[in-house]
């Protein structure tokens, strides 16, 4: 596994930027294949309603990754007061572009606009972040066709962790999201977890955070996760990316995630940092994604990473 020595000996600062360019290596190669020996190039259509910084910021960061694997990306900026009969329109020019084979729909949404009716507009088979009604479906069954990229990163990251598997392993989930909570849960389940579902009414979260050999927190709360809520010798995986205000900082905010870091780093055996954690494993396995939807729509086997 590639991690830094942390200041506390035998604990881990999991390197998620060397994990995810170890595998941007491996797809690399793999979109020159489709090039060379289809003649295909894998699409990528991204959709972003209005003009919230973060998202572009996001956006623009994806985008350039992308592109640097030989991927077409295609960005699609609709203003905030777009009305769903123009974003529908959009959904359906690109379902009926054979040159996209992935489209990607930037979530929050505006408020007016429903998020499940137009992730549900997606062709499912170029649902690239696995949030269509028939693929969640699929995953709760156990039989994913494509997994949501957050979850699958994190996976990954504890696939690095646990090479013989987390099969038994005690796992709290904070945040029972579409996006990351439920998938995540659906995918340690299948892994043999036992598995917590945290959310902001659950009674005592800290002390079933003491009893878990995994903690994934996913909550959107800048250092929820305090170090005496961690057990010596736990995982901990931090999903959450927050911006806090602050003048003195260079960009004007500080980023922080939904954990404690500075007091969890000294008690567990690894640990994400925020950022340069699940953040690259997520863009990594949009790319993924993208190319085994484009080799899905050839109808060719495509390597299993994930080991589900």
């Amino acid at each position: 596994m590639t991690a830094n020595s942390s200041t506390k000996k035998h604990h881990l600062t999991i390197d998620g930027r060397g994990l995810a360019q170890g595998l941007l290596e491996q797809f690399k190669l793999q979109v020159q294949e489709l090039s060379l020996h289809h003649k295909i190039i894998p699409g990528l259509a991204v959709i972003l309603v209005g003009d919230d910084p973060a998202s572009q910021l996001y956006v623009a960061t994806k985008t350039q990754r992308v592109r640097q694997m030989g991927i077409k990306s295609q960005d699609f900026y609709l203003p905030k007061q777009a009305k769903m009969p123009d974003l529908q329109q959009l959904v359906q020019k690109l379902n009926n572009d054979h040159a996209i084979h992935a489209i990607l729909i930037q979530l929050p949404l505006p408020d007016h606009l429903s998020s499940r009716q137009i992730i549900d507009l997606i062709n499912p088979a170029k649902d690239v972040d696995g949030l269509h009604s028939q693929n969640v479906a699929f995953l709760a069954n156990g039989q994913p066709k494509i997994i949501p990229c957050t979850p699958a990163g994190c996976l990954y990251l504890l696939q690095q962790v646990f090479p013989a598997g987390i099969s038994g392993k005690n796992v709290v989930v904070i945040g029972r999201s579409h996006l990351v909570g439920r998938p995540m849960a659906w995918l340690l389940m299948q892994q043999n977890a036992t598995v917590t579902i945290a959310h902001r009414y659950t009674k005592d979260l800290a002390l079933h955070c003491q009893r878990a050999d995994i903690i994934i927190a996913a909550a959107g709360s800048a250092g929820l996760v305090k170090g005496g809520w961690v057990r010596p010798g736990a995982v901990v995986i931090d999903v959450g990316i927050n911006r806090l205000p602050n003048p003195n900082a260079a960009r004007g905010y500080d980023l922080l995630g939904d954990v404690a870091f500075d007091e969890v780093q000294g008690k567990a055996a690894a640990i994400t940092p925020v950022p340069g954690g699940v953040g690259p494993m997520t863009v990594a396995f949009l790319i993924h994604n993208t190319i085994k939807l484009c080799y899905q729509s050839l109808e060719k086997p495509y390597p299993n990473i994930l080991k589900i």
